[in-house]
């Protein structure tokens, strides 16, 4: 099921028991953050606080906040059903040459070009606030004891390439300063930031808008690791079967998703900047105040009863682990056209996804596992992964145990491990500079003698498959069950 808009997506999770309504009052400030990441710790459901103090509208939250909840916002009915339907769009085979590969991405682009429907009448403008507006009429949230403030959570922060014309749209915190004034916590490789370098270099204003709320699928989207240039609308469009619809927004030249619920109209001004944080964030720890640029409100549109969208992040697991869950299943097809030799990744929740992968590979020639982390460090925001860790392809990277019971047995430290330094996440804490530090990759395969090892590799143990066949028909028998 495809659905229209958020409301749409809290009655189906509603109806399938996967939604608690909150009728008791509570504080935007640390309460329910507090409240949320219980049931969020223990794989809950989606909440509506119907009652929060201080504004008139309900919250949404943790609406993708599991597996199921997940695929069911992707309009799929099981979240394994994510890769499936990747895979069988871009044919990833090995045989594939280089210009297939690339017609299979642009084939791609253009099945997202069910372009936007714009059209002239739209719910998220049912109510049009041009002079007496304020962000504090909203719920919203205070998330963590140090954070800097109040803080919007699930923005779909709309600009647009001054060269171009093409719009982006991507997610970034937004810390609210002043009834009418936010920061924008895009890092400099986001591309809401290089639009805003693109405008200032030319001497402009960069307008922008923020929507909160609309189908989930376009909320997927703005966190979606697109190339630049692929627009995240266009994307939302290909995945809904069907276009997204905008409309013109009141006061900047910007189509905004129609079917939002609130939507924040402005401009960020030339080298204006604040101080914005600290934040508590999703690698579990907070990040640290630092100067982003200064959004400035000229309108506020919305529904005439809006639901407010929100999440929180925090020391995983949390809702956006599932969001990125789904970013990995949906993306590695992408990336087995340009690595064939890739079998799984798996990006580890604890890993916050910018730490580490854990990769398996058809391994064909000596150093194949080197070949491949320096691969992955070439691609896109996989540059930012801290660690990988590569295993032979009969390795289920998706189990734990079994990888660092491989990676134990098989790396020798002196030999398997590449130390190399180039861009972190602006979230890593731990590297003496910020944006740049050493990665580590670790190779974990069978070494061969051509990679100079000098003994016979040990077989790994286990049953032969005849006896196996026979337990399994006596097991009963055995009287242990």
């Amino acid at each position: 099921m495809i659905f229209n808009d958020l409301r749409e997506f809290v009655d189906f999770l509603e109806e399938k028991k996967e939604l608690v309504r909150i009728k008791a009052e509570v504080d935007p400030v640390l309460e329910v953050t507090e409240i949320t990441d219980r049931i969020s710790k223990k794989g809950g459901p989606a909440l509506f606080f119907e009652k929060v103090k201080g504004s008139q509208y309900p919250i949404a939250i943790n609406l993708f906040g599991s597996y199921q909840r997940m695929a069911w916002s992707l309009g799929l009915d099981e979240f394994n059903a994510i890769g499936q339907r990747f895979s069988s769009l871009l044919k990833v085979e090995l045989e594939l040459k280089l210009r297939q590969k690339i017609k299979a991405l642009f084939d791609l682009y253009k099945l997202s070009t069910s372009k936007p429907k714009e059209v002239k009448k739209a719910p998220c403008q049912e109510i049009i606030k041009e002079k007496d507006f304020s962000l504090f009429d909203y719920p919203i949230l205070k998330c963590w004891p140090e954070d800097g403030g109040q803080f919007i959570t699930l923005p779909l922060v709309i600009t647009k390439d001054i060269e171009s014309g093409k719009q982006n749209v991507g997610m970034y915190r937004m810390q609210v300063f002043d009834e009418k004034t936010t920061g924008i916590h895009w890092h400099t490789h986001h591309d809401g930031a290089v639009n805003y370098r693109k405008a200032i270099k030319l001497g402009k204003r960069m307008e922008a808008a923020v929507a909160l709320g609309g189908d989930p699928i376009t909320i997927y989207s703005a966190t979606a690791p697109l190339p630049y240039g692929i627009e995240e609308l266009f994307f939302a469009g290909y995945l809904r079967g069907k276009p997204v619809e905008v409309v013109k927004a009141k006061t900047v030249d910007l189509l905004v998703p129609a079917k939002a619920e609130i939507v924040l109209e402005g401009y960020v001004e030339k080298g204006e900047e604040r101080l914005e944080g600290p934040f508590g964030d999703h690698t579990g720890y907070y990040s640290m105040a630092a100067n982003y640029p200064v959004f400035h409100i000229t309108c506020i549109t919305q529904r005439k009863d809006p639901i407010y969208p929100a999440t929180i992040v925090g020391r995983p697991p949390m809702e956006d682990c599932y969001l990125g869950k789904a970013t990995e299943r949906m993306f590695l097809p992408f990336i087995k056209i340009q690595l064939p030799e890739i079998v799984d990744i798996n990006l580890p929740i604890e890993g916050v996804f910018h730490n580490c992968a854990l990769i398996s590979i058809k391994k064909s020639y000596p150093m194949h596992a080197r070949k491949v982390m320096n691969a992955i460090w070439g691609l896109g925001q996989m540059m930012f992964t801290k660690f990988i860790v590569v295993f032979d392809e009969e390795v289920n990277v998706q189990n734990p145990s079994e990888t660092v019971w491989k990676a134990f047995n098989n790396v020798d430290p002196a030999r398997d491990i590449v130390i190399v330094e180039g861009p972190l996440d602006v979230l890593d804490h731990s590297s003496n500079k910020p944006i740049y530090g050493a990665k580590m990759g670790i190779d974990a395969t069978k070494k061969w003698p051509e990679e100079g090892y000098q003994r016979e590799w040990p077989p790994e143990i286990k049953m032969s498959e005849e006896i196996k066949k026979l337990v399994d028909k006596r097991w009963k028998g055995y009287g242990l069950e």
